[in-house]
């Protein structure tokens, strides 16, 4: 009998998982390393859609301590990975939210001392490693910056161009129409439509002040469409820090799930997700 293999990868969502990785991992605060490690692991604790780094305790350059601050409360923010999937925790859920058994601590190096920035996991496998808040850190595989969370090896993004005719709308307002989008497929999320700067109407549309984050595309900037009250945010486009997503530099995409989107004269569906009802904390 055939598989599915979203539904295998969807059906671990609930565990405790992880993936060694064969990068050189270093963490630094205040230019200071913490860490640097050719063992570290990325571990998704239960529900989690997005890994964070586990380092040998051997390798911290700094003391794990008891924790100085009473536990704060952390909301979570999820969705569901489809309409009768398993509930998933994105990135906007803080690190102290943890779903898996395991110990917190303060990392104290020198100069610093990070509340509550470590935890240690309870499960055997994991025995020897500690889990760091990303957000604490500023991080390096091998010699390269790594922003937002650590990448996943089960996540791609794939760039294609199109010459169909591409046109979005809003409140029936043509906001951009084109013959050369840049399709980026990216797992679990609907199609992207990038678009050229000169197919887009930003002549009607205001600059934002908003930026995101994305560890596969580097930090967006976005526009709003200021004639509708879903237009806050409602495009965006990436710097240039990635050469892997060289094919989108300088383009603008709109969230789909917040406009109409016509595909060589076809309607298509506004995919339901994260991003659907309220203006978006990432593409």
């Amino acid at each position: 009998m055939a598989t599915k293999l979203s539904e295998v990868l969807f059906g671990t969502f609930p565990h405790l998982r992880y993936q060694p990785t064969p990068k050189r991992v270093r963490a630094m605060v205040g230019g200071n390393t913490v860490v640097d490690t050719l063992y570290a692991l990325l571990v998704w604790e239960p529900k989690r859609v997005t890994p964070i780094y586990a380092v040998p305790e051997v390798d911290l350059q700094a003391e794990l301590a008891p924790p100085s601050q009473q536990p704060g409360q952390i909301a979570e923010h999820g969705f569901r990975l489809s309409a009768d999937g398993p509930h998933a925790l994105d990135p906007r859920t803080g690190f102290g939210r943890h779903t898996a058994d395991g110990e917190e601590f303060d990392v104290v190096t020198s100069g610093t001392r990070l509340p509550r920035a470590a935890f240690r996991p309870a499960d055997p496998d994991l025995a020897g490693h500690v889990v760091l808040d990303f957000n604490a850190f500023d991080w390096l595989e091998d010699d390269e910056e790594i922003i937002g969370h650590p990448r996943d090896p089960f996540h791609r993004v794939d760039i294609r161009a199109s010459s169909l005719t591409v046109e979005v709308r809003l409140d029936d307002v043509t906001l951009a129409t084109t013959n050369a989008a840049q399709l980026l497929y990216e797992t679990m999320l609907p199609v992207r439509y990038y678009i050229p700067p000169a197919d887009v109407r930003l002549d009607i549309m205001e600059p934002s002040p908003k930026k995101t984050v994305c560890p596969y595309k580097g930090t967006a900037s976005y526009w709003t469409y200021p004639n509708s009250e879903t237009g806050r945010n409602i495009a965006w486009m990436y710097d240039q820090r990635f050469r892997d997503a060289a094919q989108i530099h300088g383009l603008v995409s709109f969230f789909n799930e917040r406009v109409d989107v016509t595909v060589d004269g076809v309607r298509q569906e506004r995919p339901v997700t994260p991003w659907s009802a309220t203006p978006p904390d990432s593409p």
